[in-house]
């Protein structure tokens, strides 16, 4: 347990002398954009195909 400890303390650490905050927030914030994007893309297929199969 305290070599996980370690390794994350040590992750974090790297973590924010490489990445400054903005760019950070940046990208999560466009990881959910897209899979939102993607999601909501597979849910109007969903409902176009249920309404398809209903019609016939």
């Amino acid at each position: 347990m305290n070599n996980l400890r370690t390794y994350l303390a040590t992750l974090f650490i790297l973590m924010a002398f490489t990445l400054s905050s903005c760019e950070l927030v940046g990208d999560i914030f466009e990881a959910g954009m897209w899979t939102a994007l993607i999601i909501i893309v597979l849910i109007i297929l969903l409902v176009v195909w249920i309404f398809r199969k209903f019609r016939r």
